[in-house]
């Protein structure tokens, strides 16, 4: 079972208090946008299998989204983080090299 803390009100949660919204950190296309671009935002998603980033909803508690940082092959949770931040933070990501040297997800790359 998955068990996140929530960034807001602190509480560490599992999955069942929780609703899934996704994939984190989507760069959205809305009208005016290319149709390949817009298509691109509405179907295509990242299916890794290692260390993903993803946006859940506490649910039945404060309410609030936020992202979460985990790898999909171990379950393991390296950390949770505010919705409104457009890149994981800085210790989440050592938390991740420390597992995953070679690790590079989009933009987002191991520290050297």
């Amino acid at each position: 079972m998955l068990i996140f803390t929530c960034p807001y009100c602190g509480v560490a949660a599992d999955e069942t208090e929780l609703s899934a919204g996704g994939e984190a950190h989507l760069k959205r296309f809305g009208p005016g946008s290319s149709d390949d671009d817009f298509e691109g935002y509405l179907f295509v998603r990242e299916n890794p299998k290692g260390v993903h980033f993803e946006r859940w909803r506490h649910a039945y508690g404060c309410g609030k989204w936020f992202h979460a940082a985990r790898c999909t092959v171990s379950m393991e949770v390296f950390g949770t983080y505010s919705a409104q931040t457009t890149r994981p933070p800085e210790d989440i990501l050592g938390r991740i090299v420390e597992k995953h040297p070679n690790f590079k997800w989009r933009d987002i790359e191991a520290a050297e």
